[in-house]
C-alpha cells in the first residue's frame, strides 16, 4: 500500500466561522475579491461582511464581480489585469465553485505578467507550462458543491474552441478557507439540488477511481452518506442549518478527495456538455447522466463492492448486488426533485451528443485513464444518448 497525501490549506468550519476572518494571519496587504456576476453576495450581505472583516483587519481590497456560471478565460485575463492594476497581492474568492475557481486561475494569472494564462491549461489548445509563482488564494464557499475550497482545482472554459478544461498545482491550494454554512441558507432549492448531487457525484467518482486509496474512502462514503441523509432535508428547509452544515461537511469532505484520487468519465462528460451550452448548470447536467452512466460501469463489471458498499451508506443497509445503488440514487433524485431533467431544456440538442462525446474525450481524457475499467468514446455517446431528452 503507497499513496501520498498532501493539504496544506488551513480550514475553519462551522457557523459564523466568517466572523473570525479578521483574527487570522491573511497572506497580503491587498485582495482582490472575486464574485459572480449575480446579485447574491450583495443581496444577501456576504460582500459587505467580508469587506467589513478585512477593513477591521486593516487589509485593503478591490473587487471584480463579472464570474459567470461556467468561467471563461477572459474573465481571468481581466481579473488578473485588475489584480496587477490594484497592486494585489492575495485573492479571495467569495462564492461557489465558479468564484472560487476563477480566483485560482487569477492568481495564477496575475503572478506571471509575461504569459497568457491558458499556456498553464491542458486540453487540445493549451501549453501544459507549470506556473513559476501563484498569488496566495482565499476561500469562502457560499455553497456546497465543488469541494473547490479544499483542493488546488479550477475549471476554465475557452468559449471559442469548447474547451472547459480542469487545471490545478500545489501553489493553487487555498492558504485559508471558510466554510460557514449561515452562508449557504438563502441558496434556492434548485441549485442546492444541483450542487449537492455535484458534491455526490465527486465522492462517488473518487471513490471508484482505480487509484483511490484507504484515506479517500473514509471521506468519500461518509460524504456519500451525508448527501443522501441531509440533501433532501437542505432542500425542503433551506433555513435547516443541521441538514445545511452536513451537505457542506459532505462538499468539504469530496473536496479532499479530489485532491487524494480524482475525478473520473463522469465529470469529463459534463464539462463537455457545458461546453456546448454554457447555461447548463454542471450539476445539472451531471444528474442527467448519471443513472445510464452507473448503469453502463455496472453493466462492465467495475467494482462491484464498492457499489454495493455505496448503496449501503445511502440507506439500503442489506445492499447485496450493485443495482442496489441505481436504485437508491434514483430514489434519491426523486427525493431531490430532479429526477425529470431534461438536457434539451438546458440547450443541448440531439445533433450535438457526437460532438459532445468527442469532445469530453478530447478535452478531459485524462478522466478516462483513471475509471475502474476501459470508458471508450462509443460508451460515452451511448450513456449521452440514453440519457437525451
Amino acid at each position: 500500500m503507497i499513496f501520498k497525501y498532501y493539504m496544506p490549506t488551513r480550514f475553519l468550519f462551522g457557523q459564523g466561522a466568517l466572523a473570525l476572518l479578521h483574527k487570522q494571519e491573511l497572506p497580503g496587504s491587498k485582495a482582490l475579491i472575486v464574485i459572480s456576476s449575480g446579485k447574491s453576495m450583495r443581496a444577501g450581505g456576504y460582500l459587505d461582511r467580508l469587506t467589513a472583516e478585512l477593513d477591521q483587519a486593516g487589509v485593503g481590497w478591490a473587487l471584480f464581480d463579472k464570474i459567470l456560471p461556467n468561467p471563461i478565460l477572459d474573465h481571468v485575463r481581466e481579473g488578473a489585469a485588475l489584480a496587477m492594476t490594484e497592486g494585489c497581492d492575495f485573492v479571495i474568492g467569495l462564492g461557489g465553485g465558479s468564484s472560487i475557481d476563477s480566483a485560482k486561475a487569477i492568481a495564477v494569472a496575475a503572478a506571471n505578467p509575461g504569459h497568457d494564462f491558458w499556456e498553464f491549461m491542458n486540453g487540445v489548445t493549451g501549453g501544459g507550462k507549470t506556473p513559476e509563482r501563484v498569488l496566495p488564494v482565499v476561500a469562502i464557499t457560499t455553497t456546497a458543491g465543488t469541494g473547490t475550497e479544499a483542493d488546488p482545482w479550477f475549471v476554465i472554459t475557452k468559449p471559442e474552441t469548447r474547451e472547459k478544461v480542469g487545471g490545478g498545482f500545489d501553489s493553487t491550494y487555498p492558504v485559508l478557507s471558510i466554510v460557514d454554512a449561515d452562508l449557504m441558507v438563502s441558496v434556492p432549492r434548485g441549485l442546492t439540488a444541483y450542487q449537492g448531487f455535484d458534491a455526490l457525484f465527486h465522492s462517488t467518482e473518487c471513490y471508484l477511481n482505480k487509484n483511490a486509496n484507504p484515506i479517500n474512502d473514509i471521506l468519500a462514503l461518509d460524504a456519500i452518506a451525508n448527501v443522501a441523509e441531509y440533501l433532501p432535508r437542505a432542500i425542503a428547509d433551506g433555513n435547516d442549518i443541521e441538514a445545511r452544515d452536513k451537505v457542506a461537511l459532505a462538499n468539504t469532505e469530496a473536496g479532499f478527495t479530489q485532491s487524494i484520487s480524482g475525478c473520473i468519465s463522469e465529470h469529463a462528460m459534463a464539462h463537455a456538455l457545458s461546453a456546448y451550452s454554457p447555461k447548463f448548470p454542471h450539476g445539472a447536467a451531471l444528474i442527467s447522466i448519471s443513472l445510464a452512466y452507473y448503469k453502463t460501469m455496472i453493466d462492465k463489471g467495475a467494482r462491484p463492492d464498492r457499489f454495493i458498499k455505496m448503496a449501503r451508506v445511502m440507506g439500503i443497509k442489506d445492499a447485496s448486488v450493485p443495482e442496489d445503488f441505481l436504485k437508491v440514487l434514483a430514489d434519491l433524485q426523486a427525493a431531490c426533485g430532479v429526477a425529470e431533467l431534461r438536457m434539451s431544456e438546458f440547450g443541448i440538442r440531439e445533433e450535438d451528443l457526437h460532438g459532445i462525446a468527442e469532445n469530453a474525450h478530447q478535452v478531459m481524457g485524462g478522466m478516462y485513464t483513471v475509471d475502474p475499467v476501459p470508458f471508450v468514446l462509443e460508451d460515452t455517446y451511448n450513456v449521452i444518448k440514453q440519457s437525451f431528452k
